[in-house]
């Protein structure tokens, strides 16, 4: 029996787990439309307050991901054998929905699809495009700023060793400035890389600006979106950023071992090379060496695909991550992230408020849009001791308390983190 697309998908369930998510929605909504504990298993054992590290996953994701784990501890989709005609690549590609877990994410961040490659994390795709770009042998500098990711810092100090010249902006107030990034930059800038969004301490860019600076120089724009694509707005198309990418496992719900990365259209290939290769580039390959092949000069045949995936994917991708994922972007889309802010922002707004006067000062600047503040910690054994005696995960590392809620999150939440640290 050969099973279709839509056979296979409602055979292994993920149709159902798909169904599932709205009535699931439904109970757990409260006035503001976002999903609220019930959905969230994580939130009936602790008080997580640490979705900046990693976001926990729906029920209805984990329904998807076990879905395509039954399948492979049996080989069978419902019970039934799988068609073994299919090639592997297709029927994984059918079980996750990998082509619509892309499209979501593209609809999220104002993207095409064919933007939007996979990559297996925001560190890969920040990686191709410095090496796309033609980073060290380009020449020229590099900006960015002490608040970017520290993997980032790494992978452009490391390319200053070998020609490149880096600098980079300094905070103020827990702010970069765009007046410092300007001294910055000029004809010789070849990149300007940021985070969006600080994961140190919730600090949000100008991207708009930020793009029409590096422009106006000549120079192309990278973001780093993982802590911001699936808590905030992001709009690639209308900032005019140039390549952003973006892990699953933060605000997105899903789990580390895949990614996205966002080229803009007509710089892919162009601009940002193909620098490594493999065969999610192509489509229609085909022999013409053995009995039955058509003729040909060739020995081989194919098609490069004219989009993002047809010059940066490589080979196979996480489908545990990608079954589940596409179940939470599906969700966060239909929520709205305009909802999930709207939600997180009066808890963030009060630790804001009220953490200073237990004696931890602020690190995020009061404005930020973003669900993650930051604050000095004076002693941090005493305070993850408070905080795990509450049971209430946040992090603490060196002198600093970062505390990134959630939709699942409430006042009730804030409680007992304030009550344990008073």
């Amino acid at each position: 029996m050969k099973l279709n697309r839509r056979d296979l998908l409602a055979q292994a369930g993920l149709f159902a787990a798909t169904a599932k998510l709205a009535p699931a929605a439904a109970r757990g909504r409260n006035v503001a439309g976002v999903l609220t504990k019930s959905d969230f298993p994580i939130a009936e054992t602790q008080t997580y307050l640490n979705c900046a590290g990693w976001h926990p996953m729906s029920a209805a994701s984990a329904h998807a991901v076990k879905a395509y784990v039954d399948f492979k501890n049996t080989g069978k989709i419902d019970g039934k054998d799988a068609d073994g005609s299919t090639p592997a690549p297709e029927l994984f590609a059918h079980l996750t929905r990998s082509q619509e877990a892309k499209e979501q994410f593209a609809k999220l961040i104002n993207a095409k699809p064919s933007e939007v490659a996979f990559v297996q994390s925001t560190m890969a795709g920040e990686s191709i495009v410095a090496g796309g770009l033609g980073l060290p042998k380009a020449g020229g500098n590099v900006v960015t700023d002490a608040l970017h990711f520290e993997g980032s810092l790494y992978l452009y100090r490391e390319l200053e060793k070998q020609g490149v010249e880096l600098r980079i902006a300094m905070p103020r107030e827990g702010r970069i400035e765009m007046r410092e990034l300007e001294k910055l930059v000029d004809r010789k800038t070849r990149l300007i890389a940021v985070s969006l969004v600080s994961y140190v301490n919730g600090f949000k860019h100008d991207l708009k600006a930020l793009s029409d600076l590096g422009h106006a120089h000549g120079a192309y724009v990278y973001a780093d979106i993982i802590q911001a694509a699936g808590c905030i707005p992001v709009d690639v198309h209308g900032t005019g950023v140039d390549c952003a990418a973006c892990g699953s496992y933060k605000w997105l719900m899903g789990d580390m071992g895949l990614g996205f990365l966002y080229v803009r259209e007509d710089l892919q290939g162009k601009v940002v090379k193909s620098t490594q290769y493999g065969w999610r580039q192509f489509q229609n390959f085909e022999y013409h060496i053995f009995p039955g092949d058509p003729p040909n000069a060739s020995p081989f045949t194919y098609e490069r695909l004219p989009n993002a995936a047809g010059h940066y994917e490589l080979g196979t991708i996480a489908n545990c991550v990608t079954a589940g994922l596409c179940v939470s972007l599906q969700n966060i889309n239909k929520m709205g992230v305009e909802n999930i802010r709207a939600h997180v922002k009066p808890l963030t707004d009060r630790l804001q408020k009220e953490m200073p006067s237990l004696g931890y000062a602020s690190m995020t600047p009061i404005e930020s849009p973003t669900p993650i503040v930051t604050f000095v910690v004076k002693d941090p054994e005493t305070t993850i001791a408070k905080l795990k005696k509450a049971n209430v995960t946040a992090k603490v590392v060196e002198h600093q308390l970062r505390i990134s809620p959630s939709i699942f999150n409430d006042q009730q939440d804030i409680d007992k983190l304030l009550n344990a640290l008073a």
